[in-house]
């Protein structure tokens, strides 16, 4: 798979093509502006959160390479999958700035590639890596919110 932050980026790419056809506006005006940048701000500190806490639990943070620990705390306390959370946040608030329905519409395959492509996939790397560990984490903390 590609690198999620690639996924989400060609989506985005994807909506600013289909709104140069057409524009799709959720609102009038600049009335989205500050709806997209709470999204923006929400996203931005979720994952700064999300990283630190993993560079604090010793592990990678890039998904193609080994999980060196199952981290509970910070924001996985909440969700297993907080940084693609913040990834989705990012991309709804820049469709919001963008002011464009598009965005909701793509985003439905970028959730379902992410979904099968990549949360999946790693939760059976992490299952047969750290097993017993992570069925209990997987158990106890919801996959996304």
């Amino acid at each position: 798979m590609a690198p999620p932050p690639l996924i989400y980026l060609a989506a985005l790419l994807v909506v600013v093509l289909c709104r140069e056809f057409a524009r799709l506006p959720i609102a009038a005006g600049r009335s989205t502006r500050l709806p997209g940048l709470v999204l923006v701000a929400a996203a931005v500190s979720t994952a700064l959160w999300g990283r630190r806490t993993m560079m604090a639990a010793g592990t990678n943070i890039r998904p193609n390479l080994p999980a060196k620990a199952i981290v509970t705390s910070g924001p996985f306390r909440f969700s297993r999958n907080p940084l693609y959370c913040s990834l989705t946040l990012l991309y709804l608030g820049l469709s919001t700035l963008l002011n464009t329905w598009w965005g909701v519409v793509v985003l439905v395959p970028v959730l379902l590639v992410m979904h099968y492509g990549v949360v999946r996939r790693e939760e059976r790397y992490l299952e047969r890596k750290f097993g017993e560990e992570y069925r209990r984490y997987r158990r106890s903390v919801r996959r996304y919110l």
